[in-house]
């Protein structure tokens, strides 16, 4: 419970990075600093955005994510 969430909790995405843990836009903000171009450029400009702002927009696009991008039996990534 690194991140103050049981283990078995998958409501939100948890990053555990050098022993501290970031959850929802956080941990999105973070995750997107290790993936190639556009990401870390655009996490730079989103760590601007106020914290209870991005998670906001975290927790609806979590909420509708599959009438966003659908719904399928196994990670397409």
């Amino acid at each position: 419970m690194r991140s103050g969430r049981r283990p078995d909790d998958i409501s939100s995405v948890v990053l555990v990075e050098k022993g501290r843990s970031f959850i929802k836009s956080e941990a999105v903000l973070r995750i997107m600093h290790h993936i190639d171009l556009p990401f870390p450029q655009l996490a730079f400009f989103l760590q601007f955005v106020p914290l209870f702002i991005r998670d906001f927009a975290y927790d609806n696009l979590a909420d509708s994510r599959y009438n966003i991008f659908g719904q399928t039996d196994s990670c397409e990534i």
